[in-house]
């Protein structure tokens, strides 16, 4: 028996790696595109950011541009409560913004 996921997000699997959905899929095809042309110099997976309380966020990437920028990627199809409040922790502590796509 199947267990759909509680926001009908579709297991993905690419390059033997399996993605949380399908959008993350599709946004992991296309860095590897940008990186191939020379846009993206590399980027990272499942990329913890540690808060108080013992509390964890998962950035599904953090792409590393040629300009010398750097990208903490979100692939989002429902923004859950707990979703808003970690992205709001995780831009208070770090100096970084969370980029939904």
């Amino acid at each position: 028996m199947k267990i759909r996921h509680k926001f009908n997000a579709k297991r993905t699997e690419c390059d033997g790696i399996t993605f949380a959905s399908k959008k993350e899929a599709a946004y992991y095809q296309e860095v590897k595109i940008r990186q191939r042309g020379g846009m993206v110099v590399f980027f990272l997976r499942q990329v913890p950011f540690h808060l108080p309380g013992g509390v964890k966020y998962l950035a599904d990437f953090v792409r590393f541009d040629k300009d010398g920028t750097a990208h903490v990627i979100d692939c989002k199809g429902m923004k859950t409560p707990m979703y808003i409040a970690k992205k709001k922790m995780v831009e208070a502590l770090y100096p970084i913004e969370i980029e939904e796509v």
